[in-house]
């Protein structure tokens, strides 16, 4: 029988969290941050980058200590069994496949000046041309991947360093040439909207989503050498080197300014350009060439984006097989240990939504689906620690109840944040998901898909639900900003201890561990 092969070491794994987090987002985060903030929008940085880094934790012990394939749909299922695999994955699986498309449609967005035959004359959406391309670069994609994880790896690691040098590049150009320190305390001072300005960039200015792509890293754990050390350490050294990325991009765009970019005050701001904000600082001191180099990275960024993507979706469709909720032929893998069927299958589903789906509800698609799995991570962190308290941890969280307490209350949040738009759209992707579940109940029993363990699901679900369509976020309002905070998180903590309480039997969870084939027993375990 094949198995994956353990070919990732540190550096590689470490670019593919850095990859999934550095795409485009860079050129407009720091606008968009800064008008809700000012300049202490350097500080929203720093509060998203410790609450992605504390999330990071919790999944930095169960990865290390379950170092498996596709991380994101079967560590659910060893501490809360099925169901909640089934839905951390499926969640996980429709923002893989929607984050693909994405990246390719924004590169194809970027190459729109230079190419105007990509997109319909007058408009965003792609030209016929431009669909064929599209679909002809997921497929160079999924052919660099199928060619195996070593390959992959090597070529995701030589664009994730053009992805870094050039914002680093940047951050040193426009600091060398213009820094008017003035600019932080212009325009109604250093914080003009105060904490709240601050909060408020984390959640609704792109500092919190500019994240989240760390997660790539726990899908590929099973196959990465002495993943013991290389996951855990990957997975918060790549959430630390974004961190330093953008809070740098952030502090070099507030010193850039001109005095007459802040006449209007610092929420009235606007740059307009075809490459984003940091393309028209540059622009707007002269640096031509510099602009000309942001707009290689808007093209190198979600380019190398898609590529992380489709493998990292390859390994969540195979969990997902090994789970029982896709086929079972999707968990095959290739004489190079690769998940040739899954990449086929999303394949197919990619080349669909570009026929189909324009690009904002792929856009919308996205943003819904990705959010809801990283609430996984202190469940899982807490459920294991219930189970099987004496197993071997290469990496463990000091203070993990806390950490997981907090950890849990931001992904809630973050899910919250998203706003009623994305809050409604999660729900029906969970409705739907549950359909294909229960069908599959239907024809193979409903015995063994651990319902008791998922029931903190749907409270879950419906208080989020909830709050969002009654929050400040794209709904009615009626829960006024700070009010809301509380109450999720405190909401949070509940579910937390409830579904802590509740995981998989001992039993069960050394029977998935005993028919688990993504390589545990290669890693030491």
């Amino acid at each position: 029988m094949m198995k994956m092969k353990r070919e990732i070491g540190l550096v590689g794994l470490t670019f593919i969290g850095v990859s999934g987090v550095i795409g485009s987002g860079w050129l407009y985060a720091p606008l968009q941050a800064v008008q809700l903030a000012g300049p202490a929008a350097v500080l929203s940085w720093v509060v998203g980058g410790v609450a992605m880094f504390l999330l990071a934790l919790t999944f930095a012990e169960v990865a290390a200590m379950l170092p498996v394939t596709g991380g994101l749909g079967r560590l659910p299922q060893f501490s809360h069994g099925k169901t909640v695999a089934m839905v951390m994955g499926w969640s996980a699986w429709v923002g893989y496949s929607t984050t693909g498309p994405l990246e390719v449609e924004a590169t194809l967005r970027y190459l729109g000046p230079h190419f105007p035959m990509l997109h319909d004359p007058g408009s965003t959406d792609l030209s016929p041309l431009g669909v064929a391309i599209a679909i002809a670069l997921v497929l160079v994609f999924t052919i660099i991947n199928y060619y195996g994880v070593k390959f992959f790896t090597r070529i995701n690691t030589g664009l994730t360093w053009v992805k870094l040098v050039i914002p680093v590049f940047v951050i040193v150009v426009l600091m060398a040439t213009s820094f008017e320190t003035a600019n932080f305390t212009a325009a109604g001072g250093f914080a003009p909207h105060g904490v709240q300005g601050i909060f408020s960039a984390v959640s609704s200015g792109g500092v919190i989503v500019s994240y989240i792509g760390f997660r790539h890293t726990i899908d590929l754990a099973g196959e990465t050498r002495n993943p013991g050390i290389t996951v855990p350490v990957a997975l918060l050294l790549s959430v630390f080197i974004c961190f330093l990325v953008y809070g740098g991009l952030q502090l070099a765009f507030i010193g850039a300014l001109r005095p007459a970019d802040l006449v209007n005050g610092w929420d009235q701001l606007s740059l307009p350009g075809a490459f984003g904000a940091i393309g028209a600082v540059a622009s707007g001191l002269g640096l031509v060439w510099v602009a000309r180099l942001v707009n290689l990275g808007a093209i190198v960024g979600p380019f190398g984006g898609a590529l992380v993507s489709v493998g990292s979706n390859a390994r969540l469709s195979y969990a997902l097989g090994e789970n029982g909720f896709f086929p079972r032929r999707i968990a095959t893998l290739s004489d190079r240990g690769v998940p040739a069927m899954a990449l086929l299958f999303n394949l197919v589903v990619a080349i669909l939504m570009f026929l189909f789906l324009p690009f904002e509800e792929i856009m919308q698609i996205c943003g819904a689906a990705v959010t809801l799995s990283f609430a996984v991570g202190p469940v899982v962190l807490l459920g294991l620690r219930r189970i099987d308290p004496d197993r071997p941890r290469p990496f463990r969280v000091p203070a993990g109840t806390a950490i997981a307490m907090v950890a849990f209350a931001i992904a809630t949040l973050v899910i919250y944040w998203g706003g009623w738009d994305t809050v409604w759209r999660l729900g029906a992707c969970l409705l739907v998901g549950l359909a294909l579940f229960l069908a599959r109940g239907l024809k193979h029993g409903l015995h063994d898909l651990d319902l008791p363990q998922a029931w903190w699901l749907v409270p879950y679900c419906a208080g989020i639900g909830l709050a969002s369509y009654c929050g400040s976020y794209g709904g009615i309002g009626l829960l006024p900003r700070g009010v809301d905070t509380v109450l999720l998180i405190a909401f949070s903590i509940v579910i937390l201890f409830a579904a802590a309480s509740r995981p998989v039997s001992r039993k069960t969870y050394e029977g998935y561990l005993a028919t688990d084939t993504t390589a545990l027993q290669s890693a030491g375990h």
